[in-house]
């Protein structure tokens, strides 16, 4: 596609919106739907849904499910401190800002001409405490002191893959220690039938966190099509019955596993550590069909 020009700074309403990044080529598509709502794609797989007029809307299901996350990891209101590993189009950064003013917010991002594109043409609002550094998201992790934050969302993709070295018991330590007690974990993790890596990763989570939900669509925990499953850590109880209820009657409904349940689902699978990491699977062409 044709790189189109951006006028004033922000993505035209009416016109696809592309620039070529480090991931491939980025697009930012118009929602006919709602009039400042912008789609990313990297190379024509779905990244984030952005609303400029209501950041607080969350269009895609598994972004829904991180955002209840946020809702649920402290009192309604109160200002958090958050890391946003992988920052697409900072939709959650965003949500968190219009949910939770006063929150102080950090988004490592490796492509920094994404991080360009999309601040260009989709600006954040200048007074959102939202911090943006370029570089590796584990690597940025590691310059955060002890107990900085109150929650980390993990949603890193490179080629529609979650590299290897943030797979493993080694990365969630760190994440770990960079969390204040109580706080909370949410990875998005993308797999399908047979689900050998969302095993591998609840099981690498429990090695770390005591407290552990999974939130996903039924038909991809039963393993009969490729998805998206929210992963959430903390070293204390998390709130399961809300965080199910609010799942359950999302417009695309979820099922949330915790317990008993959800040490059965994993199956026996093994934590993964950094000598055995590998990247997520290659989703199928016909995982990103519209």
């Amino acid at each position: 596609m044709a790189r189109n020009r951006q006028r004033r700074g922000r993505a035209a309403a009416s016109e696809t919106v592309s620039e070529t990044v480090d991931g491939g080529l980025a697009e930012l598509v118009p929602d006919r739907e709602r009039p400042r709502a912008w789609t990313l794609l990297i190379d024509g797989a779905p990244q984030s849904h952005v609303d400029l007029d209501d950041p607080a809307h969350l269009e895609f299901a598994y972004q829904r499910r991180l955002g209840h996350v946020i809702d649920l990891a402290a009192q309604p209101g109160r200002p958090l401190h958050a890391v946003h590993l992988g920052g697409g189009a900072f939709t959650l950064a965003r949500y968190l800002a219009a949910t939770r003013p006063r929150s102080t917010q950090q988004i490592v991002e490796i492509d920094a001409p994404l991080v360009q594109f999309v601040r260009r043409a989709l600006p954040l609002d200048p007074a959102a405490r939202i911090r943006v550094r370029g570089g590796d998201a584990r690597a940025g992790l590691g310059k955060l002191p002890d107990g900085w934050a109150d929650l980390v969302v993990a949603d890193v993709f490179s080629g529609a893959r979650t590299p290897a070295h943030l797979t493993s018991t080694e990365f969630l330590t760190e994440v770990r220690r960079v969390l204040k007690p109580g706080g909370h974990y949410a990875a998005n993790i993308a797999d399908g039938p047979p689900l050998a890596h969302l095993r591998g990763q609840i099981a690498t989570a429990a090695a770390v966190f005591p407290e552990l939900a999974l939130a996903a669509d039924p038909v991809v925990l039963r393993g009969r099509r490729f998805g998206n499953a929210v992963l959430v850590a903390s070293d204390t109880p998390l709130p399961v019955t809300e965080l199910a209820r609010r799942v359950a009657t999302d417009p695309h409904p979820g099922r949330v596993e915790h317990g008993r349940a959800l040490a059965d689902f994993t199956g026996g699978a093994a934590a993964v550590t950094d000598a055995g990491s590998k990247a997520s699977p290659e989703p199928p062409p016909s995982a990103f069909r519209r």
